[in-house]
């Protein structure tokens, strides 16, 4: 029976095929150890025609040796033999650590095995030390003492610091909240959090909003530059923000009620998520919100950081690659550190009667997407929807009603919203009632 190459797959596993043993087979090893992993089947030419590796313990074990000695990485090496033809398959594990061959750090492409950019490299070698923590040349004088002051009116309000804090030293506050390091020196998480210019050093650090006419970026019709500190960065850019959707007004009773495009909960939530987990290592792009017509987007630079996107949309453990930004905005209550934040988006959309945000992995970023409106729906269907965000439910009965349309039509177009996740449905004395589906 012959070998089934095939066979000797694993799913979604990358593969690459040897012919023998030469430099290519370990700057594969090299490149699969930075990349996403892999095997490599020895014995194999291009054209994926079996011609056998011959070797035995000796020249295998001096192979195994060469890998360890001049990369530190055991991968699994699994011998494959039929009628006498043997093949090699070495399985490659993605490294915690940045792998070279003979000094150079190879990557996979495609399919193919190329040698890493030297800005790639730099964020591969700083990915697991943390930006904000490292010791910076400002001083306390660099520091703007207003902004201090309202950071500690926020925790002292949320009972995070004692009230006595406000009067406190700023250089004592700082060494105790970790901005300034064993060696006297601030951090990068102080400067960006607080700095008068913290731009003067950190070129990019900012928020870019655009406004657009129509669906794409053909026609900008009113752009904002939001600089300075992180704590002025979020103030301003929920102000510009809110400067650039539309907002209608709801008179109930004595009370005029604000009613936004987007959530604002939602919009707000999603800003601080940009600022505080962005790559500040990256300094090639600013934080991008993009406004158009049916939709704002959200871009900042650094992937998903310990957490997976399928537990994003659960209750997770929240980390951050920025661990001193993220406990200063806790202490100041503008966020929680329980991983919740992206449940509190969804479910404020849904009470708005909207599609919950896309979020995206997009090259080496995170996106955000907010639609305004459900799509693959009719107006029928847009105004049972407002009607249950205004009454809390919608019946069949009052479907028909609203809509000047026959029972059948209605049972029709509430099953689909229900299909679709929309709505869901409950019975209450032998009638159906169409709740959102939160």
């Amino acid at each position: 029976m012959a070998i089934d190459l095939e066979n000797l797959l694993d799913e979604n596993t990358e593969c690459e095929y040897k012919e023998k043993e030469s430099e290519g087979l370990y700057k594969t090893i090299s490149a699969f150890s930075n990349t996403n992993g892999g095997c490599i089947i020895v014995g194999v030419d291009d054209d994926k025609n079996i011609v056998g590796f011959n070797f035995d313990n000796k020249s295998l074990e001096a192979i195994i040796n060469k890998i360890n000695d001049t990369m530190g990485v055991q991968p699994n090496f699994e011998t494959i033999e039929d009628n006498g033809i043997k093949l090699l398959k070495i399985t490659v594990s993605k490294s915690a650590n940045v792998i070279p061959y003979k000094g150079i750090y190879y990557k996979r492409v495609g399919n193919t095995t190329r040698e890493m950019p030297r800005e790639e490299l730099k964020q591969l070698f700083t990915r697991d030390i943390y930006w904000d923590g490292l010791e910076n040349d400002c001083s306390i004088d660099d520091i703007d003492e207003k902004t201090v002051q309202k950071f500690l009116k926020l925790a002292v309000s949320k009972g995070r610091l004692p009230e006595d804090s406000l009067n406190e030293n700023v250089e004592n506050l700082f060494r105790r909240l970790e901005l300034i390091t064993t060696n006297g020196k601030l951090t990068n998480g102080a400067v960006m959090l607080f700095g008068k210019n913290p731009q003067k050093q950190f070129i990019n650090t900012t928020v870019r909003i655009g406004l657009f006419k129509g669906l794409d970026d053909t026609l900008i019709i009113g752009d904002k530059d939001i600089d300075g500190n992180l704590f002025n960065q979020v103030t301003e850019a929920e102000t510009a923000i809110k400067s650039f959707i539309n907002v209608r007004y709801d008179i109930k009773g004595f009370q005029r009620e604000d009613i936004w495009d987007y959530p604002l909960v939602a919009l707000r939530e999603t800003m601080l998520n940009a600022i505080i987990h962005r790559d500040y290592h990256d300094f090639s792009s600013p934080i991008f919100v993009k406004i158009y017509d049916d939709r704002i987007w959200f871009y900042n630079s650094g992937n998903l950081y310990g957490v997976t996107m399928e537990q994003l949309r659960t209750a997770h453990p929240s980390k951050s690659r920025n661990p001193l930004i993220m406990k200063i905005f806790h202490l100041s209550g503008l966020v929680e550190r329980f991983g919740s934040g992206i449940l509190r988006m969804e479910n404020s959309c849904k009470e708005m009667g909207i599609p919950i945000p896309e979020l995206k992995e997009e090259g080496n970023g995170f996106t955000v997407t907010y639609q305004k409106e459900y799509k693959n729906i009719n107006e029928r269907q847009r105004k049972a929807i407002k009607y249950i965000v205004e009454n809390g439910f919608i019946t069949n009965s009052i479907y028909q009603e609203i809509n000047q349309t026959t029972r059948e039509t209605s049972k029709r177009d509430l099953k689909k919203l229900t299909d679709l996740g929309i709505t869901k449905s409950s019975d209450y004395k032998n009638i159906v009632k169409y709740e959102l589906n939160i």
